[in-house]
């Protein structure tokens, strides 16, 4: 294995340089004026996978966005591994709080910032070097699926997976996409949290008015949304909504103190809910308010609002079922208004909890591959981040094994400001690819 982790080693400065390129394309799935820059990150990734010798790339797409598929057929009496990525991002936030700009590589000390750099144009690095370590010939059948939706909870992907299941159809699926146990230490992560998003409007009055003149005895939308959104939780933090659950503890410690630490935690905040830290992240369903339309402070004045709208974000507990928690999220906001104030809750979309098998020929050979790599065994842990397309690999494919890895680490502050990829762990990730591949060759 030393002349293979030699050839991966030499591929990482050259795909460091494409990674950098594919950072530069703004690929935001979730914001329409982005939708030529999505087609080109794809376009962007076919021709890479195309110039490292594969013979069949696509660009394909389902009434969604582009995801592309490429396939190195499998040698004789070779296993074929689909390997995971997706090749859309989050929106910036604010770009002046970044140190750099958002969509513009760069390197400080031992980490490349830039929107993207590990969530997860940095998997698709980590298969570029792979398969450019075995000169574009991997010992193995390898397909490659990039999706280009992933950011927006994979709309079309049932649809991909119907119309292409013969060309995704694989032995072990490779998901490049969760979280390492912390840096210079991998996990292969088992358990995942589901998702959905419900939209609430509260309403008190068919038109605004003057707060002096009514205030005290005509409640308004916004008082009566806060008083709403305050019965989702408890007084210790924990989801208070009848039918939202939480799964199997993990067992797995987490220290406080570690993830005051890597969260930014206030001097002075408590940590919220009860159980075990690593239980709270990754077995227990969360309920976070993630938008609100209101009236701004700079536009403020003394009106009692007659409407108010907040976007709820839910994580489902693995195990359970992320479209009946997400009716019986709306079932509470529609019966709990304050006043007789009128409710209308939507679920706008869902995803899946996931469950992993931690055994097997294909999981025994990643962690084998992993702790050389890394040089330490890796950590088999929760992620309280959803992936829904693993629960839709399980249901296309229910005889694979499904194996999550990643490139991100506690502190590669995904989906927020100045993200980041860990080089020297990222170099480690694209190690323990290639001896994959090369340890389930037949």
């Amino acid at each position: 294995m030393t002349d293979l982790i030699q050839a991966v080693d030499a591929a990482v400065p050259g795909v460091c340089e494409d990674l950098a390129r594919l950072v530069a394309i703004p690929s935001v799935s979730s914001l329409p004026q982005h939708a030529r820059d999505v087609d080109a990150s794809a376009r962007y990734v076919a021709d890479l996978l195309a110039q490292v010798g594969c013979p069949d790339v696509r660009i394909v797409a389902e009434g969604g966005q582009p995801a592309v598929i490429a396939r190195f057929p499998a040698p004789d009496g070779q296993p074929t591994v689909c390997l995971y990525a997706h090749h859309d991002v989050q929106p910036t936030g604010d770009a002046s709080l970044w140190t750099t700009d958002p969509f513009t590589a760069q390197r400080r000390g031992e980490r490349l910032y830039g929107r993207g750099a590990a969530d997860d144009k940095g998997g698709i690095g980590v298969h570029l070097a792979a398969l450019r370590a075995f000169g574009g010939k991997p010992p193995v059948g390898v397909t490659l699926f990039i999706e280009g939706e992933e950011e927006i909870g994979s709309p079309s992907l049932g649809a991909i997976i119907e119309a292409h299941r013969d060309l995704l159809a694989a032995d072990a699926y490779v998901i490049a996409d969760a979280v390492n146990w912390q840096v210079g230490e991998p996990a292969l992560t088992t358990r995942l949290r589901g998702m959905a998003r419900v939209m609430v409007e509260v309403s008190t009055l068919d038109h605004a008015l003057h707060s002096g003149q009514f205030g005290g005895v005509v409640p308004d939308a916004m008082m009566a949304l806060v008083r709403l959104l305050a019965t989702l939780h408890d007084a210790n933090g924990e989801v208070a909504v009848a039918g939202i659950e939480p799964g199997v503890p993990f067992g797995l410690d987490y220290p406080p103190e570690r993830l005051r630490h890597e969260t930014g935690l206030l001097e002075g905040v408590d940590l919220i809910g009860s159980g075990s830290t690593a239980d709270r992240m990754w077995t227990k369903p969360s309920l976070t308010v993630i938008g609100l339309d209101a009236t701004p402070v700079a536009l403020a004045s003394n009106t009692l609002a007659p409407s108010a709208r907040a976007m709820i974000g839910l994580r489902v507990a693995p195990g359970r079922d992320a479209e009946a928690e997400a009716e019986a999220l709306r079932v509470h906001l529609e019966t709990h208004a304050p006043w007789g104030a009128q409710v209308t809750a939507r679920v706008l979309e869902s995803g899946q909890p996931g469950v992993v098998a931690s055994d097997g020929p294909f999981y025994e050979a990643a962690a084998q591959a992993l702790a050389e790599a890394f040089g330490v065994p890796a950590v088999e842990a929760g992620c309280g981040g959803s992936i829904p397309l693993v629960a839709e690999f399980q249901r296309a494919f229910p005889d694979a094994a499904i194996l999550l890895t990643a490139v991100v680490d506690p502190d590669s502050r995904m989906h927020g400001i100045d993200e980041s990829l860990h080089l020297g762990d990222f170099a480690k990730a694209c190690r323990a690819e290639a001896l994959f591949l090369a340890k389930v060759a037949r």
